[in-house]
């Protein structure tokens, strides 16, 4: 895609970059990151980031998409509905009509679309039960890229990312090289080309045996998994109270 001088992200933690630390304590993440490789190749090019972490798929639609569609950007990614899914008894084809109103107000608006589908949990422990649930979402999301014209970054077939290194300790969040992989993907789907491939693989990964596996696993499920379940079940986000990031356009100025 040619002349696109102007790029709009929306949507929850994974745009928002959890967990890809950036110096001064925000999160960096494959956005920002495929913001800085547009900058190089688009004069004037200018970013905003409206994406925060915890948002439902309603909350970026009523609080996101109106904002995006002010700022008249070239170009809008779109990655919604993951905290939905993990809620029990959400319904995936209610969540994919949601998302079509987002769509197509984003295209009425005159804007490229740029949507992500959700990952494959297969490798995952508890989450891999949500595997058909997700695969319903992607297929509909599948669906509305067609009917409206959108490019698609397809996460469920990067299996790049079902390497545990691709994740950080809460396996909900990418790491900085799981970010860095997904910003590459995004690129070459927009057709920019870059002396880095996302799909490199991995090196050998250290032996570990199955006890110390069972042991990481329980650990996550207490440190990480039943706390995200108490605060939904008590209607709290990781983000209450917090602002975007980069809730205008501007230049990338080498970040």
């Amino acid at each position: 895609m040619h002349g696109l001088d102007s790029f709009v992200a929306v949507g929850d933690s994974f745009t928002e970059g959890m967990d890809d630390p950036a110096p001064n304590g925000t999160y960096v993440g494959w956005a920002d990151r495929l913001a800085a490789m547009m900058s190089t190749r688009q004069e004037g090019f200018r970013y905003a980031n409206l994406a925060i972490r915890g948002k439902m798929l309603q909350e970026i639609v009523d609080e996101q998409i109106p904002l995006a569609v002010s700022l008249k950007p070239k170009m809008v990614t779109l990655c919604g509905g993951g905290n939905d899914i993990l809620v029990p008894g959400s319904d995936a084809d209610a969540l994919a009509e949601v998302y079509e109103i987002a769509v197509a107000d984003l295209r009425a608006a005159g804007a490229e679309v740029l949507i992500f589908t959700g990952f494959d949990p297969k490798h995952t422990p508890l989450l891999r039960s949500l595997r058909g649930k997700i695969a319903i979402y992607n297929n509909h999301l599948w669906s509305v890229a067609e009917r409206y014209h959108c490019k698609v970054v397809d996460l469920w077939s990067m299996t790049v990312l079902h390497d545990r290194r691709a994740w950080s300790e809460d396996r909900l969040h990418l790491s900085s090289e799981g970010h860095r992989r997904v910003a590459l993907r995004a690129a070459e789907v927009l057709g920019f080309k870059s002396d880095e491939e996302w799909n490199t693989p991995w090196p050998p990964p250290a032996d570990e045996d199955w006890m110390t596996q069972r042991r990481h696993d329980l650990k996550w499920a207490r440190e990480h998994v039943m706390p995200w379940i108490a605060r939904q079940l008590r209607g709290e986000s990781m983000g209450d109270g917090l602002a975007p990031k980069r809730p205008e356009l501007l230049p990338v100025c080498g970040e």
